[in-house]
């Protein structure tokens, strides 16, 4: 082979090397295709099953339940909302449910506030940021431990309050430095229009900055919510009144240490229905509102997600 030849031939590999696509964009074998789809769906029913029953378990009613031995149902031909009527009859579950939404919006709202705030503070690079920065990353690291907690919590009265389930957690470091990263992505050059027209750095916030921040705000707000509604070692420690349980100790309390459930409790003075559905429709309830704001968020979440993966 003479050395033009060799050249053409090396020219045409590499020509073919360029044309070649890249692996994501081949077409999928359907053996591979058959793998995921058998996965997923097994994925799909590990998640769904258990649902499932205990939804099926919280409609049932005694004959169903001694149909099983006692245990949970997969199925109930005859579906009974006592338990449901039980729960939600102003008894203890009802009280704890609005406590936990008051909580969780108003925390959320003040986590959201305060985040947004130091996390845009930290982004401008300003005057006595980099060692507060420095602070916001040892805080990742390194957790202040119970004691400690539960001291500076009796420390500013705040026993058996519940601002001790906001005020203790309402900044999240971890959110913190995500927001930050999402902020300085943003174009500098709106910043400094606005500081040249004058703006404050309040009004840059709040009419530049937040408005430009839905998916970040969705996803760090989805993570408050989520935090706040689940806590219940926080009330555990901190909250000594049962009238001012939120729902996840109510639910921690009737259903993971199998509390016996009475009708001043849950509202009904009646004959009860059986304990399992009882503990297994606190369980729906206290689930159903994070699977009902979860869609509304879904939309941003996805974009949310990617802050920080895509460089440029």
């Amino acid at each position: 082979m003479t050395t033009i030849e060799a050249a053409e031939h090396e020219a045409g590999q590499a020509s073919r090397k360029r044309s070649k696509r890249p692996p994501w964009m081949e077409s999928p074998n359907p053996l591979v295709q058959i793998a995921k789809a058998i996965a997923l769906g097994i994925s799909v029913l590990l998640v769904i099953i258990p649902f499932w029953s205990v939804l099926a378990t919280s409609f049932a009613d005694q004959a169903t339940i001694n149909k099983s031995a006692g245990g949970m149902v997969m199925w109930t031909s005859s579906p009974s909302l006592a338990a449901y009527k039980a729960v939600l009859g102003g008894g203890v579950v009802t009280r704890a449910m609005i406590i936990s939404i008051a909580i969780t919006v108003v925390g959320t709202l003040l986590s959201l506030a305060a985040t947004a705030g130091l996390a845009y503070w930290l982004s401008r690079k300003s005057f006595g940021s980099k060692p507060v920065l420095l602070l916001v990353l040892g805080a990742v690291l390194f957790s202040p431990g119970l004691i400690p907690s539960y001291l500076v919590v009796k420390q500013f009265g705040l026993l058996d309050s519940w601002w001790s389930l906001i005020l203790p957690v309402m900044v999240n470091a971890f959110n913190v430095i995500v927001m930050r990263a999402f902020f300085q992505e943003l174009p500098q050059e709106l910043f400094e229009s606005a500081a040249i027209d004058g703006a404050s750095s309040l009004t840059i916030l709040s009419r530049i900055v937040l408005p430009l921040s839905k998916a970040v705000l969705a996803v760090i707000g989805l993570f408050y919510a989520v935090a706040y509604w689940n806590a219940f070692f926080n009330a555990l420690l901190y909250i000594q009144t049962t009238d001012k349980w939120p729902m996840a100790l109510v639910l921690r309390t009737f259903v993971v240490n199998q509390t016996t459930i009475g009708g001043d409790q849950v509202g009904m003075s009646e004959v009860m229905p059986p304990q399992l559905p009882l503990q297994m429709a606190i369980l729906v309830i206290a689930i159903v509102p994070i699977l009902i704001v979860y869609p509304f968020l879904q939309r941003h979440f996805a974009k949310g997600v990617m802050i920080g993966a895509v460089k440029g």
